[in-house]
């Protein structure tokens, strides 16, 4: 039987029906979420909407660490300094400028992708555990350069930066909270769209290449410095983004709140949510926000034991992350029948 004959057999329709299936259900999927996401504020309370605002912004934080870690396969432990370079941009920008609240939001894109790009060249010579270590001491050396007297007229030392909360514009029937909360989700948004098109784009399919055959990828005429610190640089702009909005929305930064806690945090974000699977960057941040409140309600003298025993749970029951276990429940659903 030739090939053509074969795909139009009732052996194959079951299982184009189910992709179809599966196909006509993602836009639905989708119409749902954002529906949900644009109510959410308007059903819940204001702290909780604060929550969900923060984890709107680790979300973004998350997807940026995903695309140097799970598409182009760099490892880092000091994405907490991007976040904290983004977070004082915006707020140096806001107080000693005076510049609306928005437009920090580029600056700090910026200024972090030229921080990333530019730390990503020297780490080239560096791979694995070692990158690892480069981006550690990144990470432990950041908090005590903001507290320097060199720098203290601009960062605040010790005592950080107090910042005043942005009200809705245009007189919209907002709080404070709601407007943070509905300008993360768009900020996020777009970012999300950006990432899922460079990722399906040409640069996208070269940094998959880098991560999964770098010496065939490099043979293939692939300018791989180039697109490593690329991918570092680029990683740094969504995490700056999330530390300008972090600014925003809590109205203070400060050394010791970007610790190397933070880094850490955001790694286990990424691993939570799924390794090199943008949308898991949103279950990553709900883990990241509603775990520990869940950990210290259940004993706040072991709270911390508690999160370690979550976590441990949460790594033995999804192994691949949020995105494995998507990935498997779609598998189950694409299969195909075998009644004829």
């Amino acid at each position: 039987m030739a090939i053509e004959e074969v795909s139009r057999s009732r052996l194959f329709r079951p299982a184009a029906i189910s992709v179809a299936g599966i196909g006509l259900a993602k836009p639905i999927l989708l119409a749902v979420l954002v529906a949900v996401a644009v109510g959410l504020p308007f059903a819940v309370k204001g702290f909780i909407v604060f929550q969900f605002t923060q984890v709107l912004i680790y979300a973004i934080a998350i997807m940026g660490l995903n695309i140097l870690t799970g598409i182009n396969g760099q490892f880092s432990l000091g994405h907490g300094a991007f976040f904290a370079l983004g977070a004082y941009a915006a707020a140096i920008a806001m107080d000693n400028f005076g510049l609306n609240y928005f437009w920090t939001l580029p600056i700090a894109g910026i200024v972090c992708f030229v921080a990333g790009f530019l730390f990503g060249f020297p780490a080239l010579r560096l791979e694995n555990i070692y990158l690892a270590l480069a981006t550690f001491a990144l990470a432990v050396a950041t908090p005590q350069i903001l507290k320097l007297s060199l720098l203290e007229h601009w960062t605040g030392g010790v005592q950080g930066v107090v910042l005043s909360r942005p009200k809705a514009p245009f007189g919209l029937p907002l709080s404070r909270d709601q407007w943070l909360y509905f300008l993360t989700l768009a900020v996020g948004l777009v970012l999300y769209w950006a990432a899922r098109n460079l990722v399906h784009s040409r640069s996208g399919r070269a940094l998959l290449a880098i991560r999964d055959h770098p010496i065939a990828a490099r043979a293939m005429g692939i300018n791989t410095p180039i697109y490593k610190a690329l991918a570092f640089g680029v990683s740094a702009l969504y995490t700056g983004i999330a530390g300008a909005l972090s600014a925003i929305v809590v109205a203070f930064v400060a050394p010791d709140s970007f610790t190397f806690v933070l880094s850490v945090a955001l790694l286990v974000g990424l691993v939570v949510g799924g390794v090199g699977w943008l949308p898991g960057a949103l279950f990553g941040g709900l883990f990241l926000v509603f775990v520990p409140n869940v950990a210290e309600n259940v004993s706040k003298g072991l709270s911390g034991a508690v999160f370690g025993v979550i976590l441990i749970l949460v790594i033995y029951l999804m192994p691949s992350g949020a995105g494995g276990l998507v990935r498997k429940i779609a598998g189950v659903f694409a299969r195909p029948s075998s009644r004829p």
